[in-house]
């Protein structure tokens, strides 16, 4: 199994150029799944949540898309207010192809752009990774309309220890489904628990093939080879 084709392109905005990062199906694409960045960081920087997806859906049936903003894309260091991102995240949507069902996603600020504009993009279902339910230490400031806006099957995985909101946190709804996995707002403890989630998530949306067997333990990391499976010793 080889690590997925990656294509990049840039996409125009009012706020200028979107950099997407296109992983190719491995076979017959089932889904369109489009993730955003998180609120700091550079282009260059790692997301082990998105890379792991990035990496693995594919061989699973989707095509993923990550993107990055154009704040990002410009080297600024702060992004702008959530109407302009929610402005270039919607340019970016719709330029994208229209021959398969849509999932929008993302990281944190990610994640609420996408549940913000999921109605707007036409989009089926969302992922929704670390999403920020308050800031830290201040949980009257609830998010969770944002969360509920989106309209449609909603996946949330969220560290246990996440300062901006634990999973018992998130409220409960009948779109909504929480997966705890270990670790913080990073999700870096478990990129494969947080594979695993979007994996059965997307399935049981009938968004990827039901045979379709999930790739290797060592699988996934973006921009390398796979590795061997990791001992069951711990």
């Amino acid at each position: 199994m080889r690590p997925p084709a990656v294509v990049e392109r840039f996409v125009p905005t009012a706020q200028g150029p979107a950099r997407c990062r296109d992983y190719r199906a491995a076979g017959a694409a089932t889904c369109r799944v489009v993730l955003g960045h998180g609120a700091g960081g550079s282009p260059a920087t790692v997301s082990p949540d998105l890379d792991r997806l990035a990496g693995s859906l594919p061989a699973l049936g989707a095509v993923v898309v990550l993107v990055d903003q154009p704040w990002r894309v410009a080297g600024r260091r702060v992004a702008p207010a959530p109407a302009r991102l929610d402005e270039a995240w919607q340019q970016v949507l719709a330029q994208e192809p229209v021959d398969l069902p849509v999932v929008v996603g993302g990281r944190s600020a990610g994640a609420r752009v996408a549940c913000r504009t999921a109605a707007a993009t036409g989009a089926v279902a969302v992922l929704a990774l670390a999403f920020p339910l308050h800031p830290p230490g201040r949980p009257e400031r609830s998010r969770a309309d944002e969360l509920l806006a989106a309209g449609v099957p909603t996946l949330v995985v969220q560290g246990r220890s996440d300062a901006f909101g634990r999973p018992d946190e998130l409220p409960a709804h009948p779109h909504l489904r929480t997966v705890a996995v270990d670790g913080d707002h990073a999700l870096r403890a478990d990129p494969l628990a947080v594979l695993a989630a979007a994996a059965a998530f997307l399935r049981e949306q009938g968004l990827l093939a039901p045979d379709q067997t999930a790739p290797p333990a060592g699988w996934g990391a973006v921009g390398s080879a796979p590795s061997p499976p990791p001992s069951r010793a711990r």
